[in-house]
Formats: C-alpha cells, sequence, structure tokens
C-alpha cells in the first residue's frame, strides 16, 4: 500500500458511472453549472466510449412515447409500465421520465445517430414504443456530447469507485482507486449522482467453459450502484424484482425485433405455440393475466411451463416469420427483393447489437430464413432500466405529487435518495422500469439538475475525517497485500489456504445464488427454507471475503466487484423472504407462496445500518396519480 499515491479531488457535483445516464446527467448538470459558476466532475471505471448497457451497441431505442403527434399519452405509457410489473410502479417516477424522454432521442439524432426512417420521412418503429436504429454506434454518438459538455479534464477513466464519503449523515463524496495506476483517489463533492449499472453474474450464468462471462447484460455491472447506496444508509426498493430475459439461446441476442417487426412466433419442440395452448394459465394472474401486452414474466412463465413440461426446446420460427413477410410480395423479383432485405435485417440486428449472436449464427450455418433458433430464459440480473425494477427509493417530483402521494414520494429534490446529498438515475435508481436507454438518459438529465438545485439551495458544507479515509485505504488495497503476503505458500498462487482469489469468490456466491435463491437450474424457483439456507451460506461468504486476495490493480477491482455483488445478493434473498407471495412468475416462483396476494401490492423496502451492519425491512404503499 506504501507505494500508491493518493490522488484527492474536489467537485461540486460527482457523477459516477459513465452509461446513458451518466452522460445524460453530464450533459444538464453542464448547462447548469456554468450558470451557477460551479465544477461538475465524472469518474467512470471503463472508458465513456464504451461504458455501460450500450456498450455494445443497441438495434432499437427502446422509449420514445411520442407525445408531440398526440399518438400515445402519459397515461398510456404508464398503463404499460404498471402493467408489466404486475401493478408495482412508482407513477410519478414513471411520468417524470416519460415527459422528458422525446427530447433526449431527438438530441441523440441531433448529435448524429441514425435512426430508421420510412419514404414518408417519419421514425420506423419496431413496435408502439420502439424506434429501430443503426446504433453500434449509439453509445460512442451519446458519450461524445458528454464529453464535449463538461470537458475531458473532468473526467476520470480507469477510476474504480468502490464506495460513498460520508459526513454528517450525508454523503460527501466517493472513493476509489485506478485499474492502471497506483493511485487511490479521493473524490470531494457537494452531492453525488449515482449512476453505475444494475448486477450481473450474481447468479451462475448459462454460459461456462470457454463461454464464461458472456451476458445478456454486460459482465462488468457489479452491483456497484446498490453497493454505494446500501452502505450510504439509503433506503432500497424491489430488490426482489430480478430480470430475467428470453434471448436467443447461447450467444443472448436481441429477440424484441423477430416478436415486433417481424412478427415471428415461438414454438416448443412440436410446433405449438406456448401462447395459445397456455393461455388458460393467465387467468390465475388476473388482472394482470388479461392484459396487452402480456406481461414480460407470465410469457416467461408460459414458456417455462412447457419447459419444465418436457416440450423443449423453444425455437424462434425465423423462417416462418421472413417467408410469411416475402409472401405479401406480389412477383418473383418482388419475392427475391424482399426476401433479400429480410436476410439482411436480420443479421443487422445483431450485428448492431449483439455480434456474438451472428457470430453463432455463422459458426452453426444458421440461415435464419430456412430455419429456426432456439430460444431460452437467460440467468437474473438486477436492473432499473429494462423490466427489473431493482433500485434505490428516490424522490419523485414535486409538481406530480398528490395529497396522497406526497407524504410518501416528495423529500425535497427530484430523484434524491433517502440520504441527502446521493441522486441516483439509470439502474441506480428503482420502481420506475421500461425506461431503457433513452430513459436512462432522461432520468440522468433530470437527477443531474435536481442534485445542481441541492448544492445551490442547501450549500452543503462537509468536513472530512482523515483518519476515516486511511482506514478505507488500507481496507480497499488489502488484497494486495494479502497476496503479496501469502503467495509463496503453495506451489500454485491461485489456491492458497491464507486467501481467496476473485474468480473463486464468484463462482461460490453464484452456486448459492443458483440453488438456494432460484436460479437457472432451479428453474427460477425458490422457498423459505432454501431462502434461509442460503441466508446461512452467504454469512460463511461474508466472512471469507476478508480473506480476497488480488496479484495486481485488476484482480483488485474484481474483489471489490464481487463483494458488491454479495451485498446485492443478500439484498434480494433478504427481500423475497420478505415478501410472502409469488408476484412475478418467469422472474421467480415461491413454491411456498404459489400466488399473488392483495395485501402484498405494495412496495418491498429495504436498508441496512452501515455502522451495525442490521437490516431493516419496510413497506410502502403504491399509489396511483392516474
Amino acid at each position: 500500500m506504501a507505494n500508491f499515491e493518493t490522488v484527492e479531488v474536489s467537485t461540486d457535483l460527482l457523477i459516477v458511472g459513465g452509461g446513458m445516464a451518466a452522460c445524460g446527467a453530464a450533459v444538464e448538470a453542464a448547462h447548469w453549472a456554468k450558470k451557477n459558476n460551479l465544477k461538475v466532475t465524472l469518474v467512470d471505471k471503463a472508458a465513456m466510449d464504451r461504458s455501460g448497457a450500450v456498450a455494445m451497441g443497441l438495434s432499437a431505442i427502446n422509449q420514445y412515447v411520442d407525445l408531440k403527434t398526440g399518438k400515445n399519452t402519459l397515461k398510456d405509457y404508464v398503463d404499460y409500465v404498471r402493467n408489466d410489473l404486475m401493478g408495482v410502479t412508482r407513477e410519478d417516477l414513471v411520468v417524470n421520465i416519460a415527459r422528458h424522454v422525446d427530447s433526449s432521442v431527438h438530441l441523440f439524432e441531433k448529435w448524429g445517430l441514425p435512426i430508421w426512417k420510412d419514404a414518408e420521412g417519419n421514425y420506423v418503429h419496431e413496435g408502439r414504443w420502439q424506434l429501430m436504429i443503426n446504433g453500434e454506434s449509439y453509445k460512442v454518438v451519446v458519450a461524445e456530447a458528454a464529453k464535449n459538455a463538461i470537458g475531458m479534464a473532468n473526467i476520470y477513466e480507469r477510476v474504480f469507485i468502490v464506495g460513498p464519503l460520508m459526513s454528517g449523515g450525508k454523503c460527501s463524496g466517493a472513493v476509489g482507486f485506478s485499474v492502471r495506476e497506483n493511485k487511490f483517489y479521493i473524490f470531494k463533492a457537494k452531492a453525488v449522482m449515482v449512476a453505475m449499472g444494475g448486477a450481473v453474474h450474481v447468479f451462475k450464468p448459462r454460459s461456462a467453459g470457454e463461454g464464461l462471462g458472456r451476458a445478456w447484460y454486460p459482465p462488468w455491472n457489479s452491483g456497484s450502484s446498490a453497493y454505494f447506496t446500501l452502505k450510504a444508509g439509503a433506503e432500497m426498493t424491489c430488490q426482489e424484482v430480478r430480470f430475467i430475459p428470453v434471448r436467443f439461446k447461447d450467444a443472448y441476442g436481441p429477440v424484441g425485433a423477430w416478436f415486433l417487426l417481424f412478427k415471428a412466433r415461438a414454438t416448443n419442440a412440436k410446433g405449438e405455440s406456448y401462447m395459445d395452448t397456455r393461455k388458460d394459465e393467465l387467468e390465475k394472474w388476473v388482472p394482470y393475466g388479461k392484459v396487452k401486452p402480456v406481461p414480460a414474466n407470465l410469457r416467461n412463465w408460459l414458456m417455462l411451463l412447457d419447459v419444465m413440461n418436457g416440450l423443449g426446446p423453444i425455437f424462434m420460427r425465423t423462417e416462418e416469420a421472413i417467408q410469411k413477410i416475402a409472401e405479401s410480395t406480389t412477383d418473383e423479383k418482388a419475392y427475391k427483393k424482399k426476401m433479400k432485405e429480410l436476410e439482411s435485417e436480420a443479421w443487422e440486428d445483431f450485428l448492431d447489437m449483439t455480434i456474438s449472436q451472428a457470430i453463432l449464427w455463422a459458426a452453426t450455418n444458421t440461415a435464419p430464413e430456412e430455419k429456426a433458433s432456439e430460444i431460452a430464459a437467460a440467468e437474473p440480473y438486477f436492473i432499473g432500466s429494462h423490466s427489473g425494477a431493482s433500485g434505490a427509493w428516490v424522490s419523485g417530483p414535486e409538481d406530480l405529487q398528490t395529497s396522497k402521494t406526497k407524504n410518501d414520494y416528495f423529500w425535497g429534490y427530484v430523484n434524491m435518495a433517502t440520504v441527502p446529498g446521493i441522486f441516483c438515475a439509470g439502474d441506480a435508481s428503482g420502481a420506475s422500469s421500461h425506461k431503457f436507454s433513452s430513459g436512462s438518459h432522461a432520468e440522468g438529465r433530470i437527477a443531474a439538475k435536481g442534485a445542481i438545485q441541492y448544492i445551490m439551495k442547501e450549500k452543503p458544507s462537509h468536513s472530512y475525517d482523515k483518519a476515516a479515509i486511511d482506514a478505507m485505504k488500507a481496507e480497499i488495497l488489502k488484497p494486495l497485500d494479502l497476496f503479496e503476503q501469502h503467495k509463496a505458500g503453495s506451489s500454485d498462487p491461485e489456491i492458497n489456504p491464507n486467501y481467496m482469489k476473485p474468480k473463486m469468490f464468484m463462482f461460490r456466491l453464484q452456486k448459492l445464488m443458483d440453488e438456494y435463491a432460484g436460479g437457472v437450474t432451479a428453474q427460477f424457483s425458490t422457498n423459505k427454507a432454501l431462502l434461509e439456507k442460503g441466508m446461512d451460506l452467504l454469512t460463511f461468504l461474508k466472512e471469507d471475503s476478508v480473506n480476497l486476495a488480488a496479484k495486481d490493480l485488476h484482480e483488485l477491482m474484481r474483489c471489490w466487484e464481487n463483494i458488491h455483488r454479495m451485498w446485492q445478493a443478500e439484498a434480494h434473498m433478504r427481500t423475497i423472504l420478505f415478501r410472502e407471495e409469488t408476484r412475478w412468475p418467469g422472474y421467480y416462483f415461491r413454491s411456498d407462496t404459489p400466488s399473488m396476494k392483495k395485501d402484498w401490492e405494495v412496495f418491498a423496502n429495504c436498508k441496512v445500518d452501515p455502522k451495525t451492519g442490521e437490516w431493516t425491512m419496510i413497506k410502502r404503499p403504491i399509489h396511483s396519480i392516474y
């Protein structure tokens, strides 16, 4: 530790993260900071051009409400989100994002993102809320605007933020380390905008061996947002709501374009559509089993019932869909031309978003116009931006509150967590799902503006305890010291009785969560006894976490990523135990409480005392503003 330089950075607003929400925050914060002579600093563990969930690209923008044309209303979008989450959503947060998201999309186009247009110049919709894009460069375009807004001198890349700095019950910055140089960073700030993404690899993935690390959501999303807010003592929400996407098997290619644009069917091994053969199952989940579109978790559930009854594998009938569209043409020449266009669009969908799926198609001689491809449910992920809802419990906007909601949903500044000085957006904020990439960008803008208002009105002044910061530095860098001290204690430094390497730690966590908290091998099913046993095993893992060792900076990052995942895992298991019902079959099924209960149509929240480690579980009411 002695050879680590300590770098201290003072700023007004610290943005932690580099994805879509952080980029939105940077653009908005820069505008208001210049007006008020404030400094904005952004720190990201990656490089902003390819940071976050949109890093590889995207084939569609999934939230565009289209308010200007009047085709949709804010209520329409709220109804869609509420129904898809089986009634559990913060309507004030959803409305606030929905009323601003179109402007973010228009900014993307202004900055150079190619959005598909028809012959009349209108956006091409994949579905009601989705726009087709040529999105390989999506993140690069958005990151460039963010970098231009705050300036590269105020951006710290390749710096991993471990946790919060606190002062008098308020957040006063963050600490972390460079993953390229021996530097320990102390960021002192008046407010912190948390946008470090969700969590992947908490559960054992379907990919193994040479495929280790392949996932639908980015594998570097390690629960840092949840860890940061939990460690600060902030209240969290929807920690039981994990998301399980159905994707093309093994390479996790997107299915949205096939269902929405190509109108493809998914069938079992007998060629049956489970959405038809099992539609009676939806009656058990009324009223949400009756809404259109059918909630994503219920679509998953019908598919899983087929799989569990030996009717797998499940196929996306790409050949049917392409043939049907091509046959609508009038002559053979037009038919051949249309087939070529559809084949190109099928491959482009992957090349814009999930290149590995195109590689897998090529490697397995798969021509989508000739044969079907297997699809499967992925392992669970923790995200607040897609069809999940996990994240921090944040204040809504004042102007959207009613007499019923104001006491529960508003406490001063929009998107501020329950700990003063922490603002959250994207996967870091909970109960406002279906914001996707564009909505996360819009929410970043919203949260940043709230943070600037907080700084201007509250004028926070913090004191810093040097001894406490030195103790944090020692704790954070301990895995390096532990490895150096004991690496000669065995013939293989990867296996040592005095320490554990981060990959082995991750395998233990994943096995525990997979078997006891309803992972892939358990067909996403669990119960009280399994969860309690899992909590026992997690206690041992937490005890062993102090013996994590790292041979270099990269492994040091991996050590702390896995500690972050461990905290996300605990919040998840505790909240599933707390919610004594099954509300999201297809995401998880509690076999001992196998149905929805009216008295559980509430938010299941939690928080932990950072000093004592004591957890508190909380019920919060669901209020409707429509």
